[in-house]
């Protein structure tokens, strides 16, 4: 039997290297993104069928989901839309701070909510989400980002007792540093009080020794995520996300806290 995908934020990256590997496997895929319009590669697969969705827009949410489930049936939402505001509390805009969290969050929060019901009168389904390494441990320079997905990870791991119960099943991703567009897409508040700090981020962040995944690598794991039938909650990724996390699961977290201070601040 043909399974069926809904996946937001397909434009590029994770999103599109995600519906590119489930079609390949057979998958029917509904690839949503801002501006279909504009795609010129997903929209050329015969397994693919796009659709517009800006996840800050409720009615646009409640449109997709109807759209999809008029398709058919639907077996995994994967939640990856989003994007990074990268800079001091301070510098940041209260407009950039709540739509960190609209996109991030709250589109999460309600794409998932506009499927609950299919999925309960089934008694099956799964939701997957792009969190991130920054869901379980913060950074600085980038407080609303991981806020938006510390916020991912305590909203899923409690929904996951709501919706097992109806054998609806919810599982984050959490990769590390990703080699893609989203510098393109993401916001960069600046404030001279802080410009030291975000030079040594940045400069951590761009360094030759830090390692990457490609998108490619990421929809592998979403794809293993969505087919092994376990009842796991978590799925951190990355070479350098899984090195970094169990150090901090090591070390504690005052100790690991103290590590991040010692390499940004140098004290």
């Amino acid at each position: 039997m043909t399974r069926t995908i809904f996946i937001t934020g397909t434009s590029a990256g994770i999103g599109k290297a995600t519906a590119k590997l489930f079609a390949s496997k057979g998958w029917k895929v509904i690839a949503t993104m801002r501006k279909p319009e504009n795609e010129t590669e997903l929209n050329q697969l015969a397994n693919i069928t796009l659709l517009p969705l800006d996840v800050t827009s409720v009615d646009q949410i409640n449109e997709a989901t109807q759209k999809a489930l008029a398709l058919g049936d639907v077996d995994v939402v994967f939640n990856n839309a989003g994007y990074a505001v990268l800079g001091a509390l301070e510098a940041t805009t209260d407009e950039e701070l709540v739509r960190q969290m609209e996109t991030n969050f709250f589109g999460t929060v309600r794409v998932t909510k506009a499927f609950i019901p299919h999925f309960r009168a089934k008694r099956s389904g799964l939701f997957i989400t792009t969190s991130s390494s920054a869901g379980l441990m913060a950074f600085p320079i980038s407080s609303m980002y991981d806020a938006s997905k510390w916020a991912l990870e305590g909203w899923a791991e409690s929904l996951s007792f709501e919706l097992g119960q109806f054998g609806i099943g919810i599982k984050n991703i959490e990769p590390g540093l990703v080699s893609t567009d989203m510098a393109e897409r993401s916001v960069f508040p600046s404030h001279p009080a802080y410009k030291a700090l975000a030079e040594k981020f940045f400069a951590v962040l761009s360094s030759p020794e830090t390692t990457m995944s490609t998108p490619e690598q990421i929809a592998e794991v979403v794809y293993e995520a969505a087919t092994d039938g376990k009842d796991t909650l978590r799925y951190v990724c990355g070479e350098d996300a899984k090195a970094m996390y169990a150090q901090r699961l090591a070390a504690g977290d005052e100790a690991f806290r103290k590590s991040i201070k010692q390499l940004m601040l140098g004290n």
